[in-house]
């Protein structure tokens, strides 16, 4: 019995956390708005030098 509802929780878990990957059209355009949104950012407050352009790069890469 205890291994059953271990297996079916594990189940459940890896079924949510798949679905997790899916975006939908809401998310893709609030993702459109906020790239042209930092585009917007850098003309106004270009980056000071390279390292910061590195680092705004990597940023936007990983999501931060």
């Amino acid at each position: 019995m205890q291994r059953s509802l271990t297996l079916a929780a594990a189940v459940l878990l890896a079924l949510g956390l798949a679905a997790c990957n899916q975006q939908g059209p809401a998310e893709q355009a609030g993702q459109k708005i906020d790239t042209l949104g930092q585009k917007a950012s850098d003309a106004l407050n270009p980056p000071q030098g390279p390292a910061q352009s590195v680092g705004r790069k990597i940023d936007r890469t990983l999501g931060n």
